[in-house]
């Protein structure tokens, strides 16, 4: 099971985190987000732990800098992002995580077209920002989902999840994206919480 930990901002906050050994690091280039990242923390990221930048609705020109500045390994899309968006992403060898807001009345079909374009879907809560809504919603509703991109489970999740996180059966789930849930404060975690649920995720 894979392991995201996404709104890192603060420099000593990763350091401690990388003593964790999560499998992506998640950067969020949204000015209307707490967690949004202007400067480039002052650290070397180990080459298996990838760095994901989070973007939502950003032009081209302006993820293509992101991906150069920040050496960025993964793109996620956080917005109404076309296949087509993706498609061009993809053809600039760009790895991609494109987010999905699920709730009750979601159309998975959807989804068909963006199979080819993207490396793992995120499946998030529906809330009034684009992410970090820090709620969660109606797994069950999972079982709709029965396309062949891997994704990663998001949306509130905090370290008195993880046996409800065992249950799920879904042969697609290849990860949990953690956030608000983990935080001390916005952008700033609490390492032995991410720590013990790793360690009882992996159990």
């Amino acid at each position: 099971m894979k392991l995201k930990v996404c709104g890192m901002q603060n420099t000593s906050n990763i350091k401690e985190l990388l003593a964790v050994k999560p499998d992506f690091i998640g950067f969020i280039f949204h000015e209307k987000s707490p967690r949004n990242v202007v400067e480039i923390p002052n650290i070397s990221i180990p080459e298996n732990i990838q760095k994901v930048g989070v973007f939502v609705n950003k032009p081209m020109d302006f993820i293509q800098n992101k991906i150069t500045v920040f050496q960025l390994d993964y793109v996620q899309l956080h917005g109404n992002e076309a296949p087509e968006f993706c498609k061009k992403l993809q053809e600039k060898s760009i790895k991609i995580i494109k987010a999905f807001n699920i709730h009750k009345n979601f159309d998975f079909n959807k989804l068909v077209n963006y199979h080819s374009y993207c490396d793992f879907f995120l499946f998030d809560a529906s809330g009034k920002l684009a992410g970090g809504n820090g709620v969660t919603f109606n797994w069950n509703l999972l079982h709709k989902y029965n396309g062949k991109t891997p994704f990663l489970l998001s949306g509130g999740i905090d370290e008195t999840m993880v046996s409800e996180i065992k249950k799920i059966t879904h042969q697609m789930l290849a990860g949990i994206d953690i956030n608000s849930g983990f935080e001390i404060k916005p952008a700033v975690k609490d390492i032995q919480k991410i720590k013990n649920f790793k360690e009882q995720l992996n159990r």
